[in-house]
């Protein structure tokens, strides 16, 4: 027969329950992170390169303006979408970085 829980075990048994939900909500938001960083890098990543394209043909001043527009815009959501790594994996925020951006725009 089991012996009857002290209070202290018993506060102990209902933190542990309590952590162990918040860590599985804490995966599944970690889990939505990634796909919306992945769902916005991929067309980002045409946007960007697409603008970095058009910048390499003769334009009229208007439409070099806009399009540099476009990409230090786009370049600006790059910039947010990447420090939603930290939201991703905030158990990495205090070790060395050591995954590499390979998902991320490149940077011109």
């Amino acid at each position: 027969m089991d012996k009857p829980k002290t209070d202290d075990e018993a506060k102990e048994e209902r933190l542990r329950a309590l952590v162990a939900e918040h860590e599985s909500k804490l995966i599944e938001i970690a889990e939505l992170v990634a796909n919306v960083r992945h769902e916005i890098n991929n067309p980002l990543t045409g946007v960007i390169g697409q603008a970095q394209l058009l910048l390499r043909d003769e334009l009229s001043p208007t439409a070099r303006r806009r399009v540099e527009t476009i990409e230090q815009l786009a370049g600006r959501i790059r910039d947010t979408v990447a420090r939603l790594r930290e939201v991703q994996r905030p158990h990495q925020a205090f070790e060395p970085e050591n995954e590499s951006e390979s998902d991320a725009p490149p940077r011109h």
